[in-house]
């Protein structure tokens, strides 16, 4: 079976309510619209400015229905979610894969409300009785596999079961709380959205309060942040975790790869965006997660998140790249890096070029030089971050060879691992001072590099270290 995607006629329902991202910034005295992800302007029409009242947007008519879809696609806006009704139809099923774990199996079922429909797939557990008897306790449905087939495969397995309009895919090693499920249920307000997924948070346990528990608790792999978004390839939330995942079971009709061992909810939801659903990640609910805390057990999950990307490459190549420069960015950082006199003049002219060229599209709003200035800057110091990361994660056996036989690698790698450190660990709200979390952060990078390197190798492949050019579009109208 292939997943269908939502009806291309579909649009938002009255009453639905969108409020505008924090970064995105009303100009031209309500005219024009800045912000997204990726960035871009949007400029609104005559029959479009009325419509948003201050920050936010009610649907009440068509008009007000296709300016609040173009927001939410764009990732200038974000639904109210609070405000939003649940649907006709709120019926899901949990869909729990388990191997051993009997001890975290009943802590997850122990937090699901006990009306709730759950089906939990025995991945070949060594103690299956015990799971199976766990499963019978809470009023689960057992199924129980005698081949070890895969979190993917064990997901599949389970989803076929299901008889609801939506499921929920939830790890064994994860906690509810009482409000996350209700609350992700209302995205589905919008009957584009197919994916719904909560924050990740750290679970507190008695071996959780060591250095990498606490830096866990910050810079988890699953955490994807603060702020609401549509996850989309190429956006400041690019991929969405399956550890807990509401979906709509139309979406999901060809459910997992079961093939793929690691990767396979980034596989999921790329293959879930391109069936045209949107996926909503929304952090004012969460899911807490029992991180792996032991320094070798929690190195080697890194690296194994690493082998999956030459996978990914092979099946999404467009969406893989560690980094994205544009034109001009690449430019710039490549002068920098080249350390010599002609260095930081060459990547200034680079600079004063772009923040031209840009101000050329933003002829017609308010003060074009200065807003030209603001973002070529965010995109200059975009661009180094990604070269940071470069040197310090993705390409770090490249650089660690380079680094012998050439002081300019030696600086810039060194420059990169320091300020990279500085500026996360003056970002992250973390309990860990910071010459551990220095050195965690640098061991995640080491071993998360090392299974990225492993994967091309084994792939013979470079399309999952290859960087991407994008030229990008920086200005709509309405």
């Amino acid at each position: 079976m292939t997943a269908t995607g939502p009806r291309s006629s579909a649009t938002l329902p009255l009453g639905f309510e969108v409020e505008l991202d924090r970064e995105t910034r009303i100009l031209d005295g309500g005219r024009t619209l800045l912000g997204g992800s990726p960035i871009r302007l949007l400029r609104l029409g005559e029959r479009a400015r009325p419509l948003l009242a201050g920050r936010t947007l009610k649907v009440r008519d068509r008009s007000g229905a296709v300016l609040a879809d173009r927001l939410l696609e764009t990732g200038m806006a974000h639904p109210v979610v609070r405000s939003l009704p649940t649907p006709s139809d709120p019926r899901y099923t949990f869909v729990v894969p388990v191997r051993d774990r009997p001890r975290e199996l009943a802590r997850l079922l122990g937090s699901i409300d006990a009306n709730s429909p759950v089906i939990v797939v025995d991945d070949a557990s060594r103690g299956r009785v015990v799971i199976e008897e766990l499963a019978k306790q809470y009023g689960a449905r057992f199924v129980g596999l005698d081949t070890n087939v895969g979190p993917a495969e064990a997901r599949n397995i389970g989803l076929r079961l299901v008889t609801t309009p939506y499921v929920v895919f939830v790890d064994s090693d994860v906690v509810l709380a009482p409000e996350t499920i209700p609350t992700l249920l209302r995205h589905f307000a919008d009957p584009r959205v197919g994916l719904a997924v909560p924050r990740i948070t750290g679970l507190a346990t008695s071996a959780s309060g060591n250095w990498i528990g606490r830096y866990e608790q910050a810079r988890s792999s699953l955490d994807l942040g603060a702020r609401p978004a549509r996850v989309q390839p190429g956006t400041l939330v690019s991929w969405a975790s399956t550890a807990c995942a509401l979906a709509r079971t139309d979406a999901l009709r060809g459910g997992f790869d079961g093939t793929m061992r690691v990767g396979e909810d980034v596989d999921l939801t790329w293959r879930v965006v391109k069936d045209g659903w949107r996926i909503r990640y929304e952090p004012t609910v969460s899911a807490a997660h029992e991180h792996r805390v032991r320094v070798g057990d929690w190195a080697r999950r890194k690296a194994v998140y690493g082998t999956g990307a030459d996978p990914l490459a092979q099946r999404h190549p467009e969406f893989i790249a560690p980094a994205v420069f544009a034109p001009w960015s690449a430019a710039f950082v490549v002068a920098l890096l080249a350390q010599r006199r002609w260095s930081v003049p060459v990547a200034g002219a680079v600079y004063g070029v772009a923040a031209v060229r840009i101000a050329g599209r933003l002829r017609g709003t308010e003060r074009p030089a200065r807003l030209a200035v603001s973002l070529t800057s965010m995109g200059a110091f975009s661009a180094l971050t990604q070269t940071s990361a470069l040197l310090t994660r993705h390409w770090w056996p490249a650089t660690v060879v380079g680094a012998s036989v050439s002081r300019r690698v030696r600086r810039a790698a060194l420059v990169a691992a320091v300020s990279d450190v500085v500026l996360e660990y003056w970002r992250a709200d973390v309990d860990l001072d910071p010459v551990r979390y220095g050195f965690a952060r640098r061991l995640d990078d080491l071993a998360y590099g090392a299974g990225v390197w492993w994967s091309a190798a084994k792939g013979r492949s470079t399309t999952a270290l290859r960087p991407h050019l994008n030229s990008g579009s920086r200005g709509e109208g309405r």
